[in-house]
């Protein structure tokens, strides 16, 4: 289930970002009932991508920004509690990050669902009902 945590230079301070990667990680298996789980913990992965400042525009100005997206199966993030839940928590984990510095109201928090069978775990593609099974041994 891969992460990109995208920045904008100064929103969080120098060497923070694996500390967000590892909470933001933490939160979403919390919210999956999933921490722990042997198969799915080593494979949700991430990245973070940190831009410039002048390199980041919220309504055509520029801005300090924190955008936070997973892409994950189409049964994941399906309820309105883990939802509102898991997106509480990220923003709360980048404001808290930024020593309260990053506006709530600038911290996005986003989803993408990916197409039933379109998951590779361990090298082969899987549908939702595959997965389930393989998550269900962890």
């Amino acid at each position: 289930m891969p992460l990109t945590l995208t920045l904008t230079e100064g929103v969080l301070p120098a060497g923070s970002e694996k500390v967000a990667i590892t909470r933001l990680t933490e939160a979403m298996l919390k919210w999956h009932g999933l921490s722990g789980n042997k198969v799915m913990t080593p494979n949700v992965t991430a990245h973070v991508q940190m831009l410039p400042k002048d390199s980041t525009f919220s309504g055509g100005e520029s801005f300090l920004g924190a955008w936070v997206e997973w892409k994950v199966p189409s049964f994941a993030f399906n309820s309105r509690e883990i939802q509102k839940g898991f997106f509480n928590d990220a923003t709360d984990i980048i404001h808290d990050l930024s020593e309260g510095k990053q506006p709530r109201e600038n911290i996005y928090v986003n989803v993408v669902h990916t197409v039933n069978g379109a998951w590779n775990l361990g090298g082969q593609a899987m549908t939702n009902e595959e997965l389930g099974a393989a998550i269900a041994q962890g």
